[in-house]
């Protein structure tokens, strides 16, 4: 009957193998485990205290997701199927090894049938991962994508793993040659190269001798993998599923943690390694280096310094190489350079719009915004930036826009309307619409204003504004580092909101809507949803008080604004609107959750122009241009309409492509 035997075909000669075996495996897991908490006590000791511990079962589940299924990393299929092969393969090696340890230790089973099912498991897990090599191998020598660290400490881990599962097929083939066992095709990759053996002629005492060598030699591969894990860029196998247990959910991705302040409450900024979180030193730490947030990075993709993997890369070099002493002697530590500055460059601070493709793309789920917006805070605090942003945040301040225009003149575009529109700080409304700075003060913005009003009152809605009550949200403001400013407003619009009389805010701005929902006060809503306006628009479709008299008969592409879809999920209401009206849908390589940003959040709008290959918004007008038979870019964002239609005009596709607010489109089709 087949069973498996421990130390098959071993000698005795220098004694009992369980010893050495044991012995050398046991001195390489104590080395493993020490130089694993050298690397772990340097987070864990030298970052801010974080809760990250609560819903268990949650983190679980995030766990069995993204560190074993890998969902993530499988949303992308090449590298996705290369990835998954050698981690399954892995994870597979490792159950089998723990299922002999049983069966050596505790409870004998691997007989028979049982036997011959764990071994083919085994053999075929053997063969994928072969597989996965080869593509590895193909993609960093051949291919070379642009987004990989292609740096020989890489070389060194693949060829490692490859000679370890090497080592153990070869160990089993030499077996298989000398028992040639009936039952042998059960460990079809074992027997293939066992034919390899038997073809040299070779004895069955020479081949028990090639058995020990080879044994010999794949234990001690083992073993040096053990001793070089924690230094290497395999460590991302122990970072990785810990960053992804650790990952937020306590707030949505539209939510920015508070600034942190000291004990005595004053606010706290980020000069130093000592002024991160543990886990956004983690974060630096569970980088793969697989460049996918590169990628997907349009401040990347347009020529600016910013790299969110380099990002990351960046603060792991200065924690390897800082933290140690910045443990020693706290912050006043002598030499030691300055993280925002210097380990992190102002303009690669500066550059990032905070669209969320890099958080949304990473497969460790690393919270690349969250550390940038800290860094910025420092930046803000010090007066670090350029002039346009400068006065912009002075205009926010004194004026509560970013126009630098007085508060009385933002209700402006309202006026002239049969009914007026109400003042919802007089009068009881169902609806309360936040209007947003653009769209209030925009001149190239008032006729879409205007229409959305005229929209809202064909279908009956009771809707009011705030008229000069109404300041700037404050997304923006907080994403640029601004927190004391953000608070301002948030104090000054709360203030007002809280003397309305409303069931629901809606909003035309997807900027607005994040940091309503999101951030302010949960009494100040007091349940009450924030709508953007397609999700209202959307519903009145559903129960058909919205019906459209007119087909437009456009072909158009839609392009989804990074707050109301990356930060908050919203994708289908705007896309049955579009098809409602008439249009013809063409959707663009880059859409839903992976679709391109104009270049103007985290501020950039406010923002001097930089030196650029090409902005972010003229890349996008590029990609709609390319589609066949598409007449209209679609959008339902006031920053969208501002950035989209200047890049068509320099990017010259003005006469063939026109850029529309999706309101536009309703309003022409009622």
């Amino acid at each position: 009957m087949p069973e498996r035997v421990d130390f098959w075909g071993i000698p005795h000669t220098w004694g009992p193998p369980e010893l050495y075996a044991y012995g050398i495996m046991g001195l390489a897991s104590l080395v493993l485990l020490f130089r694993l908490y050298q690397a772990v006590s340097l987070w864990w000791r030298l970052g801010r205290a974080e809760k990250r511990w609560d819903q268990l079962h949650i983190r679980i589940w995030r766990l069995i997701q993204y560190a074993i299924v890998q969902v993530r990393v499988l949303s992308q299929r090449y590298p996705g199927i290369m990835h998954v092969a050698l981690a399954w393969a892995f994870f597979v090696f490792l159950w089998g090894t723990i299922l002999a340890t049983i069966h050596s230790h505790f409870i004998g089973f691997l007989y028979g049938h049982t036997y011959l099912v764990y071994k083919l498991a085994l053999d075929v897990f053997t063969a994928i991962f072969i597989g996965g090599a080869i593509l590895a191998a193909y993609r960093r020598y051949v291919l070379r994508p642009r987004r990989l660290t292609l740096a020989p400490r890489f070389t060194y881990s693949l060829v490692l793993i490859v000679v370890i599962v090497l080592g153990g097929l070869s160990v089993e083939s030499t077996r298989l040659a000398v028992e040639r066992p009936e039952w042998a095709w059960w460990m079809p990759a074992g027997w293939l190269v066992a034919q390899l053996w038997l073809a040299t002629g070779a004895s069955d005492a020479t081949l028990l001798d090639w058995h020990f060598g080879l044994w010999f030699f794949h234990l001690l591969s083992v073993a040096l993998l053990f001793v070089t894990l924690p230094q290497s860029t395999m460590l991302h196998v122990i970072t990785g599923p810990l960053n992804v247990f650790f990952s937020k959910l306590d707030r949505p991705m539209g939510r920015l943690a508070p600034q942190p302040q000291t004990a005595s409450g004053e606010p706290l900024f980020v000069t130093s390694l000592r002024d991160l979180t543990w886990k956004q030193l983690l974060d630096s730490e569970a980088c793969t280096e697989c460049g996918r947030c590169q990628d997907a990075c349009p401040a990347f993709a347009a020529g600016t310094p910013l790299s969110p993997k380099e990002l990351m890369l960046n603060i792991r070099t200065a924690l390897r190489r800082d933290g140690p002493q910045l443990l020693q002697r706290g912050n006043g530590a002598n030499g030691v350079p300055a993280l925002v500055g210097e380990v992190v460059q102002d303009a690669v601070l500066w550059s990032c719009t905070t669209c969320g493709a890099c958080v949304r793309e990473c497969p460790v789920l690393i919270e690349h915004i969250d550390t940038m917006v800290d860094m910025r805070r420092q930046l803000v605090n010090e007066g670090r930036m350029d002039s346009m942003l400068q006065e912009a945040l002075a205009n926010l301040g004194r004026y509560g826009n970013s126009f630098g225009q007085s508060e009385r003149v933002r209700g402006r575009w309202a006026q002239g309307f049969d009914p007026p529109i109400k003042d919802a700080r007089k009068e009881s409304v169902e609806y309360l619409w936040f209007v947003g700075d653009y769209a209030s003060y925009s001149a190239t913005l008032s006729d879409i204003t205007r229409k959305t009003a005229e929209v809202f009152q064909k279908l009956g809605l009771d809707f009011g504004i705030l008229y000069e009550g109404e300041r700037n949200a404050g997304n923006d403001v907080r994403r640029v580092g601004e927190e004391g400013l953000y608070e301002m407003l948030v104090h000054r619009n709360t203030a007002v909101l809280s003397r309305c009389s409303f069931k629901a805010i809606v909003t035309t701005d997807p900027h607005s809507y994040n940091t309503l929902k999101n951030e302010y006060p949960p009494e100040v809503l007091d349940g009450r949803p924030v709508l953007h306006y397609t999700e209202l628009l959307d519903q009145l479709l559903m129960t058909g008080a919205l019906k459209f008299s007119h087909r437009l008969g456009y072909t158009v592409t839609y392009s989804d604004p990074c707050y109301l879809g990356r930060y908050n999920g919203v994708y289908d209401a705007p896309r049955r609107l579009i098809l409602a009206t008439g249009c013809q849908l063409v959707e663009m390589p880059r859409c839903g959750d992976r679709a391109a940003c104009c270049g103007a959040g985290g501020g950039r709008i406010w923002m001097e122009e930089q030196a650029v290959q090409e902005r972010p918004s003229e890349a996008r007008i590029r990609e709609a241009a390319a589609l066949e038979g598409v007449q209209a870019l679609v959008v339902t964002c006031p920053k969208d309409v501002t950035m989209y239609r200047d890049a068509v005009k320099t990017t010259g596709y003005e006469p063939r492509l026109a850029v529309k607010e999706l309101m536009e489109l309703v309003h022409a089709a009622l």
